[in-house]
């Protein structure tokens, strides 16, 4: 059984990572207020176009930052005009000397296949090396369309949602679930770096997404498959699920692309507070790629299909809250989650340990 809080003060996430901020697009020629890690952080464009990020926490009179505006790749507070570079020293202020002032807490960032990466926590270890690298970001191969959702929960409630896909079958009846993800068996195993589930469902009839991916890869609907799910999840809070089907009987998995719909769920959680997280969701496709409207439709599917996440997990959430103190179980289905969050408290007992 698992408790459903952690203990008061304590970490419920690394900071020593990178966590997607916001896409490229959210940050254009007005300052983006974000908490991410109980961070409240600002991010802008400095003078050369890359993307800054500060506390927001004006120094002078503790305002906002993020209430001010961006002129000449500076960021100026909107409540006395004072004026701090991309690296949080103070520039300017109107008729005041500003070389005793404090600098303002910088975040390393990175701009990368279309999100802005933020390291919340010591920024002289951040390394971008440690970025991880999305093939299917920069690569004609694929095609990609996602989204955002705000969502009311903890963000490790998430990650136990998209380790363990059994929900299909209930929470999205009308769209991916089919009664046969139930009685597929679930393997799980870890290493020191991803935590991996998987199912396959061999000679099965596509959900109706399936059947709108098989019509946008040239293949029959009606069809039998052979259906895969594989979660992967690496640290800080990743989740990339291999899915698809392929025509019954042609290897499944393994099937020649003409034969089968094939991608990666795309979900990249980055925790706001302990009840509440930044949800960025997608798919990656190897089929039909240059569709747009194909991209679109599958868009406006996932959108659909994980609004009923959100309002599943709010609610989870919220009878968590009112009743702290019940103990979970831990079934089976739940390994690839509690190894998720084994791995998550193993990174944060590293970073508070003493050097």
């Amino acid at each position: 059984m698992q408790a459903n809080v952690a203990p008061a003060g304590a970490q419920s996430w690394p900071k020593d990572s990178w966590y997607v901020a916001c896409t490229s697009a959210d940050v254009s020629d007005k300052p983006l207020a974000r908490t991410i890690c109980n961070e409240r952080m600002v991010f802008f464009r400095g003078k050369d176009g890359a993307v800054c990020a500060l506390e927001d926490f004006c120094p002078h009179r503790g305002a906002p930052l993020s209430l001010g505006f961006v002129k000449d790749g500076q960021l100026v507070c909107g409540y006395h005009g004072l004026v701090t570079d991309c690296h949080g020293k103070v520039a300017s202020m109107p008729g005041q000397r500003v070389g005793g002032f404090p600098n303002t807490r910088h975040f390393p960032t990175i701009e990368r296949y279309g999100f802005i990466w933020v390291w919340p926590g010591k920024a002289d270890t951040a390394n971008p090396a440690a970025l991880h690298h999305l093939e299917w970001a920069e690569s004609a191969d694929w095609a990609y369309g996602g989204g955002y959702y705000h969502i009311a929960c903890d963000y490790r409630l998430m990650v136990d949602n998209l380790m363990d896909l059994t929900h299909e079958t209930y929470v999205h009846a009308s769209s991916i679930g089919q009664k046969e993800i139930d009685e597929a068996p679930v393997k799980t195993r870890a290493t020191d770096s991803e935590v991996v589930t998987s199912r396959f469902m061999d000679a099965v009839s596509a959900p109706p997404f399936w059947q709108m991916a098989l019509r946008g890869a040239g293949l029959p609907e009606d069809a039998p498959v052979d259906r895969w799910q594989i979660c992967r999840f690496t640290l800080p809070s990743h989740v990339m699920i291999e899915v698809g089907v392929a025509l019954q009987g042609h290897g499944g998995y393994d099937a020649e692309d003409a034969l089968k719909a094939s991608a990666i769920v795309v979900d990249f959680i980055t925790p706001e507070t302990e009840t509440s997280h930044h949800y960025f969701w997608g798919m990656a496709r190897r089929f039909a790629t240059q569709d747009e409207m194909l991209t679109d439709t599958i868009r406006e599917g996932q959108r659909r299909i994980f609004a009923e996440d959100l309002d599943m997990l709010e609610q989870q959430q919220a009878n968590l809250t009112r009743y702290p103190d019940r103990r979970l179980l831990k079934l089976n289905i739940d390994a690839g989650g509690v190894r998720s969050r084994m791995m998550i408290e193993r990174a944060i007992a590293a970073e508070m340990s003493p050097v």
